[in-house]
């Protein structure tokens, strides 16, 4: 003999008991066990008895068969209280010695949380009178927890008050309610015990296994004699014979799952309290979700909050106002990528303007910790800066102190240069970056190349230094890889030799041209991409 609940997705559940030992299920009226799936082949899978072991196999139907949530691809064996899902129809496997068919609303029961939501609106029994007034009490509940959650309240408050209706109205003796973190983790999250023991045991890998990952809704009247529980060592070890437990489904994932048990001499949980637990934990989810959604909000608001101060700040380090140097024109601009930079820039007089120093250093990385790195090395330069060291020497000492006082994987690029603006005269280190381009008026260009490492890379670094002229006519122009590295939708970058070819187009331009020629020029190479890395650009042109 064997009995099976067979679940259809839109219609009521029905059981079979037969003694036949070869059953086929499918749509077709002549299959054994008929039922009118849309989803179903019209013969869809097979369950036959082999010895005292039930198997099924899939009679291949276009949508597969499952066992226990697993598509099986041969024959596979079954363990009573086993789900098989044909379709949208769920079909469970039930041990004929422990079913009442008086009372079938006590058996033991999963079943997927979508459908149990779905459609316990057409449960069987809706003309029994004692069930309608299961439903209207449901339904009261739920109201109640409703009119209770329309105005403002807290995460711990709101799991407390679904504790509070579940301990009224389900009487259990331990309830806990686990919620699932960013990384999947899931921990107790409000719980509540009659017995004042350990609440741990409710979160068992197997209950887990089949509420969370499964999306499943569980019941069982004694887990002591339900095969489906005979893993669940920590269920068993703690004394949980009754048992009832649902998801709290988000719309992605499960957001965690609310777990009520009892032993056997204080009460079995029904179907009813399922049916009550599945809508008490569908309205949880709803909720949660929403003040999830609320809080992820304020951080981010926090955090804006946090970026534009820290941008204000950045700002502040930044030149207000270039110089006004006699015989040149300067421009001078950054573009974060991220509300704040790893960018930075200097373009000062110094020695009563005989010197010009500009000075463009990208930090690695972008970003808040970026920026916060680029202020360390801004306050490290402005002392050797208003001295008046030369280039090579500032690049020395800079490095020295950011490699003490950084991690190895946080270093700078940059250009230092010292004009002479009378003679035209540039010295120049470039400690890794990007070559400067000299733009000349005969439309020749000169890079000026790495003199050294990185800034930071290591401890004792000797920094080059090299010399240029800055001819009448003549464009210099500094920048940091944001602008050489913007990349179009084909995974091609801008490039040194676009840039410089545009330079080329635009040296008889203002700075302030050249700048916005560029600017134009990369959003038509970009198009919609967004700029994944800061961007700083320094103009110095000289008079005809």
């Amino acid at each position: 003999m064997v009995h099976l609940l067979v679940s259809p997705p839109d219609s009521l559940r029905f059981e079979v008991a037969t003694d036949r030992p070869l059953l086929v299920i499918g749509r077709s009226s002549r299959a054994d066990i008929s039922v009118p799936d849309p989803s179903l082949s019209r013969s869809h899978a097979e369950l036959s008895l082999e010895g005292e072991i039930w198997t099924v196999k899939d009679l291949g139907s276009r949508n597969g068969t499952r066992v226990n949530g697993d598509l099986i691809a041969e024959d596979t064996s079954l363990s009573f209280g086993d789900v098989i899902s044909v379709g949208d129809t769920t079909v469970v496997l039930k041990d004929p010695t422990k079913t009442r068919s008086t009372d079938p609303e006590s058996d033991p029961l999963i079943r997927p949380a979508e459908e149990f939501l779905a459609t316990q609106s057409t449960d069987d029994g809706i003309d029994d009178i004692a069930h309608l007034r299961g439903l209207a009490q449901r339904l009261t509940v739920l109201n109640e927890v409703h009119q209770a959650l329309t105005g403002p309240i807290s995460l711990s408050e709101l799991l407390d008050l679904i504790l509070d209706r579940v301990f009224v109205h389900l009487d259990p003796e331990r309830g806990a309610i686990f919620l699932s973190d960013k990384s999947g983790a899931l921990s107790c999250a409000a719980s509540r015990s009659m017995r004042h023991d350990e609440l741990a045991s409710l979160q068992s890998s197997h209950l887990v296994e089949v509420v969370i990952n499964k999306r499943q809704v569980v019941l069982a009247d004694d887990t002591f004699i339900d095969d489906r529980f005979r893993d669940a060592d920590s269920l068993l070890d703690a004394g949980v014979r009754s048992l009832v437990a649902a998801p709290m489904l988000g719309p992605d994932e499960p957001l965690g799952m609310i777990t009520l048990s009892s032993s056997a001499e204080k009460r079995s949980f029904t179907e009813d309290d399922m049916e009550l637990l599945a809508s008490l934990a569908s309205v949880a989810a709803m909720r949660v979700r929403n003040l999830q959604l609320a809080e992820s909000e304020n951080e981010h608001r926090r955090h804006q909050r946090e970026i534009n101060l820290a941008r204000r700040i950045q700002v502040a380090l930044l030149p207000s106002e270039l110089p006004s140097i006699p015989g040149y024109a300067l421009h001078a601009g950054n573009r974060p990528s991220e509300g704040v930079s790893g960018d930075y820039y200097e373009v000062l007089t110094r020695k009563n303007g005989a010197e010009v120093l500009m000075m463009v250093v990208d930090v690695s990385g972008a970003g808040v910790g970026a920026s916060l790195l680029m202020g360390a090395l801004e306050s490290l330069a402005a002392s050797p800066i208003e001295n008046g060291w030369p280039p090579e020497a500032i690049c020395t000492t800079v490095s020295r102190l950011l490699y003490e006082r950084t991690p190895p994987e946080k270093y700078a690029t940059a250009f230092l240069g010292v004009l002479e603006p009378d003679l035209g005269f540039l010295r120049f280190t470039n400690a890794g970056h990007f070559p400067g381009l000299v733009i000349r008026d005969d439309g020749t260009t000169t890079q000026l190349h790495s003199t050294g490492l990185p800034l930071g890379l290591f401890p004792n670094v000797d920094f080059g230094l090299s010399e240029t002229f800055i001819g009448r006519g003549d464009t210099l122009v500094l920048y940091t890889d944001g602008i050489t590295e913007s990349t179009n939708s084909r995974g091609e970058q801008y490039g040194l030799d676009r840039l410089e070819e545009l330079c080329l187009e635009h040296r008889r331009t203002k700075p302030s041209g050249i700048a916005r020629a560029l600017e134009t020029a990369l959003m038509r190479f970009t198009g919609d991409i967004r700029p994944d890395d800061d961007r700083t650009l320094v103009i110095v042109k000289r008079d005809p």
